[in-house]
C-alpha cells in the first residue's frame, strides 16, 4: 500500500496482470479499474451529476483549459471549487491542458516555459505553463491534477519524442514544486510508440514524489494493434505501487485490452460524443439508432441492460425517432445508455478480476465485440 499526503493506493486483488485496487482520495474512494466520464466543462453533457453517479462512475475528468478561459477559476473558486461548482461531491480529476496543445496546434507556441494559447473564444493570448497550469487546478480544487505535458502527434520522428519526453520530465519537476496541498498530481509518461523510450521516461517519473503515472499520447493517430502492442508491453512496468492512468482512451475493446496489460484508470468522450452522433454501445458492439432498419423496432437498446433507456421501456424505434426529430431527449437516453454501459463493462472487469479469472472473462467479452476499435 502506498500513502501520500494526497492519496492512498492498494492492491486489493490481481489476475494476471490486471488489478483491482482502492483509490483513497481527499472526496471520496475509488474502486479500480475505473473509468472517468469526461466532464469538460464541468458537466457531462446531457446529464445530472446523480445519473453520472448512477451508471456506476465514482470519478469525473474535467477541463483545465476550457475552465481557465471560462468562467475562469477565481470565480471557481469563490463557489468553494469544482465539488460545490458543479454539485459533483465525488473525487475530480482535471487535465492540465497539455492535450489542449496538442489539438489546438495551429493556435499555440511552445517553448521551454510552456504553451502560449491564442485563446479559441477571443483569440487572447495567454501563456500556460507548469506553475500557471497547477495555479489553475489547486483553484479548481480537483483531487487529482495532471502535470502540464507534451503530447507528439502519431508519427513524430525520434528526436521529437525524445525532445517531449525531456521536457515533460522537467515540467514533472515544476508542478510538484508548486502543487497545492492536499492534492494528488499524476505524473505523464510519453514516448509515442517506442517502447524502450516509454520504458525510460517511466523509470525517470517512478523517481519523483507524484501519486500516479498517466500514459499519454495515445490514441492520437497511431493505428490500434500498435497502440495496443505498446500497452501490453509498458503498462505493467509503471510503478505498481501507484495507479496507472491510460488517457484519452477509448473503445469498449481498448479498455479490456488495457486492464489486461494492468492498467487502473480510463477517461474518453466516446461514451457522450457517441450519444449525441446516434451511435450506442451494446455487448457485440455499436449500433447506429439512425439507421432505418430500427423505424419499427420495439426492443430496447440493450435487452437487460439497468440504464433509464432501457429500464424505461424506451424502444430503438422511438429513439429513432427522437433523434430524427433532433429531440434533446434523445441526446439525454442515449449518452445514459453508453454510460451504463461503460459502468457495467468495467463492474464485471473488476469482479473476474477478484475471482481470479479476468483473462478468459476478458477472452470472452472480446470474442463478442464486432468493430469496437473504429
Amino acid at each position: 500500500m502506498r500513502v501520500t499526503e494526497s492519496s492512498s493506493f492498494k492492491v486489493d486483488a490481481s489476475s494476471g496482470r490486471a488489478r483491482a485496487a482502492t483509490l483513497s482520495l481527499r472526496s471520496g474512494v475509488v474502486k479500480t479499474p475505473a473509468f472517468m466520464p469526461v466532464a469538460t466543462q464541468a458537466t457531462v453533457k446531457a446529464t445530472t451529476p446523480a445519473e453520472v453517479a448512477a451508471s456506476g462512475a465514482s470519478l469525473v475528468i474535467m477541463n483545465t483549459y476550457h475552465l481557465w478561459l471560462r468562467p475562469g477559476p477565481e470565480v471557481i473558486a469563490a463557489h468553494g471549487g469544482l465539488h460545490q461548482f458543479s454539485r459533483w461531491f465525488k473525487p475530480i480529476a482535471t487535465d492540465s491542458g497539455g492535450y489542449q496543445a496538442f489539438s489546438l496546434a495551429e493556435r499555440v507556441r511552445m517553448s521551454e516555459d510552456g504553451f502560449e494559447f491564442a485563446s479559441h473564444l477571443d483569440g487572447t493570448r495567454l501563456m500556460l505553463s507548469p506553475e500557471e497550469s497547477m495555479r489553475v487546478q489547486g483553484l479548481l480544487g480537483s483531487d487529482i491534477a495532471m502535470q502540464l505535458d507534451i503530447c507528439p502527434p502519431a508519427g513524430a520522428p525520434p528526436e521529437r519524442l525524445r525532445a517531449a519526453v525531456d521536457c515533460t520530465t522537467r515540467w514533472a519537476e515544476r508542478s510538484l514544486a508548486t502543487k497545492a496541498p492536499g492534492q494528488a498530481l499524476f505524473g505523464i509518461v510519453q514516448g509515442g510508440t517506442d517502447v524502450e523510450l516509454r520504458l525510460e521516461h517511466a523509470e525517470q517519473l517512478a523517481k519523483l514524489p507524484l501519486d500516479g503515472l498517466a500514459l499519454g499520447g495515445f490514441s492520437v493517430g497511431e493505428p490500434v494493434e500498435v497502440m495496443h502492442t505498446t500497452l501490453d508491453r509498458v503498462a505493467d512496468h509503471l510503478d505498481a505501487a501507484r495507479p496507472r492512468y491510460l488517457m484519452g482512451v477509448g473503445t469498449p475493446r481498448d479498455l479490456l485490452v488495457a486492464i489486461g496489460a494492468g492498467v487502473d484508470l480510463f477517461d474518453c468522450v466516446l461514451p457522450t460524443r457517441n450519444a449525441r452522433n446516434g451511435q450506442v454501445f451494446v455487448a457485440t458492439g455499436r449500433l447506429s439508432i439512425k439507421q432505418a432498419r430500427f423505424r419499427e423496432d420495439q426492443q430496447p437498446l440493450e435487452p437487460g441492460c439497468a440504464c433509464p433507456a432501457c429500464a424505461g421501456g424506451y424502444s430503438r424505434a422511438y429513439l429513432r425517432h427522437l433523434f430524427l426529430a433532433d429531440e434533446i431527449l434523445a441526446h439525454r437516453l442515449l449518452t445514459l445508455h453508453n454510460l451504463h454501459h461503460y459502468g457495467s463493462l468495467i463492474a464485471e472487469a473488476r469482479a473476474a478480476i477478484v475471482r481470479g479469472a479476468y483473462d478468459a472473462w476478458a477472452a470472452g467479452r472480446l470474442a463478442t465485440l464486432k468493430a469496437c476499435s473504429g
